[in-house]
């Protein structure tokens, strides 16, 4: 043999070696050639959380069977649906009157959007409560707030689609903020609208993009769960598990406990589809679209409600934008704007106080945005709108660096041996 060819090692093709699938059968001659079966098992069943979670950490399990309902019932509605000013109004009607099933899947779709956002709001400020925006979650959170975006970009444009006079009018006003741009905007809203005003070619957009971004959402939500997976769960003490005393594995135990939270979320859900579908939408948009006729107060749905409050709490309209734009931005900046070593809020007597008074300031600003823009509606809107940048730019530093946290426990065994003792006490005490 030349004395060259032994400097050569054999070559590494990273081929999966045969017999190495813990599954047997078909799924094992699968899994040995697409290990995808090998993965699920590892991140999801065998997968190790704290043992502390409570039902608050359900809502992600939640949101995912609800985007896959949002997806399967926009499915087959869009096969009815004619994107169409001429025809859209009417084609919706059909789907509620002759297509069979059509009125349960047009309601369960626009009822999912609001629960949607219901579950997401929840989810988001258990994290924000607990922490778990804070190292190394970082990138989880900014994906997070990345879904949150889109979200809104998706709802909206689905709100258009109906094409009733809320539709149409909402389009109008929100798609014109664009203009507020410096050199750029008018340009935008024209693209948008494909014309000089909201018509046939903004709607054939609207249903282009609202399909496009829903799917949009789906891929970050992937990246979202892998940021998971790469730095696991946080939990209600905010401290990283140390030993198998810390942590129990994903199934059956999380997966039991998000079954059961699924299974009363839906109940409330079918409690609303089946007996008040119509109470979060707005009843004008079952009135067909109409350009001459201006509706007495045009607001959007519920859940922007807030940030439309906060837009018109600034007197100038591209004030009003970057301050909207703004308000939801500056949640992704979090992490580094709160500056406690301490997560979880159960720790923290004063940052406990100011969370749940922007909990509050919350709702304030979701119920100025449903009123008419005048007298002491655009007062309270901008008390709100006041106190939600001072928490984030002010409150969270200035408390980081002046509270003093309370006793932390050492793991997360310790802490639910603290909770377990405090339940008895005051169990004995009654």
């Amino acid at each position: 043999m030349d004395n060259k060819e032994k400097d050569y090692k054999p070559v590494n093709t990273n081929k999966v070696s045969e017999n190495t699938s813990p599954f047997t059968g078909v799924a094992g001659w699968i899994d040995n050639r697409l290990p995808v079966l090998r993965i699920f098992k590892h991140e999801y069943l065998d997968f190790q959380v704290p043992r502390s979670l409570t039902y608050f950490w359900s809502f992600g399990a939640i949101l995912t069977f609800v985007l896959l309902g949002l997806i399967a019932t926009g499915l087959v509605l869009g096969m009815h649906y004619k994107p169409s000013t001429a025809e859209a109004f009417d084609s919706v009607e059909k789907i509620m009157r002759d297509v069979n099933g059509g009125w349960l899947l047009r309601y369960a779709h626009m009822n999912l959007a609001s629960f949607f956002f219901i579950a997401v709001y929840i989810h988001m400020f258990r994290g924000l409560y607990f922490g778990s925006y804070k190292d190394p979650r970082q990138l989880m959170w900014i994906f997070g707030i990345v879904i949150y975006f889109l979200m809104m970009a998706t709802a909206f444009l689905g709100y258009v689609l109906p094409w009733g006079q809320m539709s149409y009018w909402g389009a109008t006003v929100i798609t014109s903020l664009f203009g507020a741009i410096p050199l750029v905007g008018d340009t935008i809203v024209t693209t948008l609208w494909g014309d000089y005003a909201v018509g046939d070619a903004f709607l054939n957009r609207a249903f282009v993009l609202h399909w496009l971004i829903a799917f949009l959402i789906v891929g970050v939500v992937v990246f979202h769960v892998i940021a998971l997976h790469m730095t696991g769960s946080n939990n209600p003490s905010g401290v990283e598990p140390k030993d198998t005393r810390d942590t129990i594995t994903f199934h059956p135990y999380v997966t039991t406990k998000d079954l059961f939270a699924f299974l009363v979320f839906l109940l409330v859900f079918f409690a609303f589809l089946f007996h008040m579908p119509n109470i979060l939408g707005h009843p004008d948009n079952y009135i067909e679209a109409n350009p001459l006729v201006t509706p007495a107060h045009i607001v959007p749905e519920w859940y922007f409600l807030p940030w439309y409050a906060v837009l018109r709490a600034i007197p100038d309209k591209l004030g009003g934008v970057i301050a909207m734009v703004s308000a939801i931005g500056i949640i992704g900046l979090l992490p580094w704007l709160d500056t406690s070593k301490i997560r979880s809020s159960i720790f923290r007597p004063i940052w406990k106080q100011w969370v749940w008074l922007l909990v509050a300031d919350f709702f304030l600003l979701m119920y100025c945005g449903a009123m008419p823009a005048e007298g002491i509606w655009i007062t309270l809107s901008r008390i709100g709108t006041a106190y939600w940048f001072l928490f984030f730019l002010v409150i969270a530093p200035v408390t980081g660096w002046l509270e003093k946290p309370r006793f932390i426990p050492d793991s997360i065994h310790h802490y639910m041996k603290i909770k377990d003792q405090k339940v008895k006490s005051e169990d004995k005490s009654k």
